[in-house]
């Protein structure tokens, strides 16, 4: 069978799509499938449209985003299936969706990992509202022949328009590119020195500030603790022994490692519940213990204890960080207990059967 891919952004580069299906075509292609996959911007576009204020550059990048859309509609009978990921378009209603679900009467599936229904820029305008068109997705999930949602939160919203609808979690290849561990690296294990660490988009670099105070905190208490961002964006906050690396793909694992702990703060609304605990899951991954705020599926990704802990007050993630910073064994253990819960639960290959079974 045939599926073809309509995705937002260029391959290789966002973590969003990565993580949800790219890693998953080596499978596809040895479980019989062919596919074609088609980004509404192209990796010059993407540079484009994230780095520069100029709008008519922008503006060219989406005129030629909804140039292929129109090119590729002529492709669309040759194939079975057509996977969305997000939408096929970033601005306006979904016409090309209802086209392939209505028209060329294609089976599609729908994959989503955040609560795109919802925005979380509090200061959004009502032009940049009624652009965007979010009630599409509502949409959308009624003409899919199935949705693939990120966790149950996604999937219970997608249930109240389409009956098929699986939950699909974000997941790591802990085979191919998350196959290091920081107990392997650390030998022995030593107190001398600590790197608490955080990465992320510019966009979540906000919920970094909610813990700001306990970070300085934490960094006037113990002196060989020091800081690292890894981020697309230098972060603004005032902590002195900060220290801030560059995402890059090629060195992101590498990068990752230099983490004795990974945290992720969130704070809990709708479109936070909708999170698909990415941060946790490569932390765990690399058998870097995970500190956590409690919402959405970091409660099921995170055994509170075990693996890491889930801090609800600022009490709660001093007490916690403390305890990681002054046991070097109990960051050791709970990175192993990290890893072994993500290779069960989040791994490409435990989660191959799912990610296939889209398809049947």
């Amino acid at each position: 069978m045939k599926i073809l891919f309509l995705v937002p952004y260029p391959l290789k580069e966002s973590p969003s799509q990565r993580f949800r299906f790219e890693q998953y075509f080596d499978i596809l292609s040895s479980a019989g499938f062919s596919f074609k996959v088609q980004s509404f911007l192209s990796s010059r576009n993407w540079q484009v449209f994230y780095t520069t204020q100029n709008i008519f550059a922008k503006l060219s990048a989406i005129f030629m985003g909804f140039g292929k859309r129109l090119y590729i509609m002529y492709k669309v009978p040759a194939y079975e299936f057509v996977f969305i990921h997000r939408e096929i378009t970033p601005l306006g209603p979904p016409l090309f969706e209802w086209l392939i679900a209505h028209v060329f009467r294609k089976k599609i599936i729908y994959d989503f990992d955040d609560a795109i229904w919802l925005t979380d820029k509090a200061n959004e305008s009502k032009i940049e509202k009624s652009v965007r068109w979010r009630s599409k997705v509502a949409h959308i999930c009624k003409w899919s022949y199935g949705v693939s949602c990120g966790n149950v939160y996604l999937a219970e919203y997608a249930k109240q328009f389409n009956p098929n609808v699986s939950v699909n979690p974000t997941t790591i290849d802990t085979t191919l590119t998350h196959n290091s561990t920081k107990d392997e690296l650390i030998a022995p294990i030593s107190n001398s020195s600590l790197v608490i660490g955080w990465t992320g988009s510019h966009s979540t670099l906000k919920y970094l500030k909610t813990i700001e105070s306990i970070l300085r905190s934490i960094e006037t208490r113990f002196e060989q603790v020091r800081f690292l961002v890894i981020a697309d964006r230098r972060p603004q906050l005032n902590i002195p022994r900060l220290d801030f690396i560059k995402w890059n793909k090629e060195s992101e694992v590498e990068d990752l490692l230099k983490i004795d702990i990974g945290i992720m703060p969130l704070p809990e609304d709708d479109w936070t519940k909708g999170k698909c605990g990415f941060k946790a899951l490569q932390y765990m991954s690399l058998g870097i213990p995970a500190v956590a705020s409690p919402v959405g599926v970091n409660t099921e990704i995170i055994d509170n204890g075990e693996n890491g802990f889930l801090c609800q007050s600022d009490e709660d993630w001093l007490l916690c960080l403390e305890k990681l910073i002054s046991d070097a064994q109990l960051r050791n253990n709970m990175g192993i207990a990290g890893r072994k819960k993500i290779i069960s639960n989040y791994s490409v290959a435990s989660n191959a059967s799912t990610f296939l079974g889209l398809f049947s």
